[in-house]
């Protein structure tokens, strides 16, 4: 194995399966590098691939790529199923925005539902207007189709079709947000963080139900880490699932970047905006890939696939920014990158921590949320970004650094 000027990539001590790491171990919380060797040692695992973003997660750790032989777990993927960003450059630049945000940023949140709140009704999408070229047009198409598979869905799931038609197109709470950022040209982007709502939940932890029963799990170390074998009804049952999920994701996405890029119309009324086709990627999410002669199943968990020229969105935290990408196609990380800056303490401790005096001071500039109800996700609870981005230059380029202006979140 050889590294690069970076020092990376490095291999986990006392892994099984052979560990890649794009951080310093040292610098990586304990029961985090516990759960990667838990990872590398179940008998299905090929090799696994770590993240300088990585952080404890529950049953595989969050910045992890895990290569699998016939096998996959879904808590290698997570409750979020396809998770993932969209990010889109405007025609409006620094000098076309008001001083004050705050009326654009209440505009925004009257378009889209945050935290636990849905649409009244479903988003009525024949009168969006598609943006992020042909991949948006795409997920405002083949509606019918797309909830006709509804009722395949497994356990409780198929009974939540009201609900999961109306979170369709919003955020959510916890890391996720929309933002208006701008570039080092000036050129003013939008970018959302989001994934597939309560129906997403509701699906991972029905499978994590069933596989931690399935008798080739009852040995594992950490049952969380139950696996569905290749081959089986089960796993196809979940993958089934897995993939109606990771597109009510990337559908909702749309919808929501459409009714942002809407209200965006709306404020700047008296200009007429264009918007450049939509940076889009998953980090939570499975595929199989062929990977050194063979046709493995990964699960990239907080964590984005980085092939040769695909674009990608890596972001910080509230106030911090993000980072539009170019993958370089490195096989020795399989084709990977970091998901964002990833968080250095838990949402607990960062309570404790801070306060909403903290977090006016830490996101000065940025018209956001500054209450105790967003504490959790103030900068200081994540890694430096510039950081994550600098151990991982053998992963990606960098094609823009955004600088954060209005921060929505749940």
């Amino acid at each position: 194995m050889s590294t690069t000027t970076t020092g990376f990539p490095v291999a986990l001590p006392g892994a099984t399966a052979q560990t890649l790491m794009w951080a310093d171990p040292h610098e990586v919380q304990p029961q985090a590098l516990e759960q990667l060797r838990t990872v590398s040692g179940l008998p299905w695992v090929h090799g696994v691939r770590v993240m300088p973003d990585v952080h404890l997660g529950k049953g595989a750790t969050i910045g992890s790529v895990i290569a699998m032989r016939d096998a996959v777990s879904p808590n290698a993927v997570g409750v979020d199923i396809g998770c993932g960003m969209i990010g889109v450059r405007t025609s409006l630049t620094a000098s076309d925005l008001p001083d004050d945000l705050h009326a654009l940023r209440l505009r925004i949140e009257a378009a889209v539902p945050v935290g636990f709140h849905a649409h009244d009704e479903p988003v009525d999408l024949a009168r969006l207007r598609p943006v992020a070229g042909p991949a948006g047009r795409e997920r405002l198409a083949g509606h019918d189709a797309f909830w006709s598979r509804f009722g395949g869905l497994q356990g409780k799931a198929r009974t939540l079709e009201d609900r999961a038609r109306k979170q369709l197109g919003t955020l959510g709470g916890g890391n996720h947000f929309i933002e208006l950022c701008v570039d080092d040209d000036d050129a003013v982007w939008l970018q959302l963080h989001s994934g597939s709502r309560n129906i997403g939940k509701e699906l991972a932890e029905h499978h994590v139900g069933v596989a931690k029963q399935l008798e080739h799990n009852q040995g594992l170390v950490d049952r969380d880490l139950a696996v569905f074998l290749a081959g089986t009804p089960a796993m196809q049952a979940y993958l089934d699932d897995l993939w109606w999920a990771q597109e009510y994701a990337a559908r909702s996405r749309a919808v929501m970047m459409a009714l942002v890029v809407q209200a965006v119309r709306d404020h700047f009324a008296d200009r007429t905006l264009t918007f450049d086709e939509g940076v889009n990627c998953h980090h939570n999410y499975v595929a199989t890939e062929r990977i050194d002669g063979a046709d493995l199943i990964v699960t990239r968990k907080g964590a984005i696939r980085a092939g040769r020229g695909d674009l990608g969105l890596i972001p910080g935290s509230m106030g911090t920014g993000s980072y539009v990408v170019r993958g370089l196609g490195n096989e020795a990380s399989y084709q990977s990158a970091s998901h964002g800056a990833g968080r250095r303490m838990s949402r607990n401790q960062a309570r404790r921590q801070f306060t909403a005096e903290d977090l006016a001071a830490q996101t000065s500039g940025v018209e956001c949320r500054k209450d105790l109800g967003v504490v959790d996700e103030i900068p200081a609870a994540y890694k430096d970004l510039d950081a994550v981005i600098a151990a991982q230059t053998d992963l990606v380029e960098v094609v823009a650094r955004l600088r954060t202006l209005l921060c929505v979140k749940g």
